[in-house]
């Protein structure tokens, strides 16, 4: 097992770790959170070399996916970075790349009755106005649980809130500062329930945040 105390706070920054093979040639990944070596529970930075491609299969409690870096590729398109996928229960398909592709990928973690198909391009979509300067691009709710992109101007600073449900947070461009330290592109944080910080950022940052999915 990896990072599966949802009680504990974890901050990792993917670009120090090593890739680390699939069971499928040319699909590599930088796993952060794992039940078990091949099923289960699993958050991972994934990465498919060009050409490479996966065996056909389906998604017990979900898939979560966001394309951070070239095209992601399946039976029914291609999808380039920014896309954002969630793929429910009884959904199947053989995921490919042809140029190469890096995606943040989330499975067997959907809450009950949450059986959307969902395909957004973030690239397209207006984000809306925020609390003080923040732009929000909501990407998916149901129950407590809520996904968004949220842009940070240079200088912005957020209140000080709590976690009711915990945060998960991946840094897609620019670095996130809190009074625990500072999340530069790539970093991934996962913080438990009733955690509480005061985030800001001094640059331009894009964020991709989860809410209100982790056990109290």
């Amino acid at each position: 097992m990896l990072n599966m105390d949802f009680n504990e706070r974890v901050v990792i920054e993917t670009a120090d770790r090593d890739w680390v093979a699939s069971p499928m040639p040319g699909v590599w990944r930088k796993p952060l959170a794992r039940e078990e070596a091949e099923r289960g529970h699993a958050t991972s930075i994934v990465r498919y070399d060009a050409g490479a491609r996966f065996s056909p299969h389906d998604h017990p409690l979900g898939e979560e996916i966001l394309v951070l870096e070239g095209v992601f590729s399946d039976e029914s398109g291609d999808y380039p970075a920014g896309t954002y996928f969630r793929n429910p229960e009884g959904f199947r398909h053989a995921p490919f790349s042809a140029q190469g592709c890096v995606i943040l990928v989330k499975l067997h973690q959907f809450q009950p009755g949450d059986d959307a198909h969902v395909v957004i391009d973030t690239n397209t979509e207006p984000f809306r106005p925020g609390a003080g300067g923040l732009t929000v691009l909501p990407l998916h709710q149901h129950g407590s649980e809520q996904v968004a992109l949220v842009r940070w101007p240079a200088g912005e600073h957020f209140q000080p809130h709590t976690h009711y449900g915990g945060e998960e947070i991946y840094v897609i461009s620019g670095e996130l500062i809190d009074e625990h330290g500072r999340y530069p592109a790539g970093t991934w944080l996962r913080s438990p329930h009733a955690s509480r910080h005061c985030p800001y950022a001094e640059e331009p940052t894009l964020i991709w945040v989860k809410v209100g999915h982790l056990p109290a």
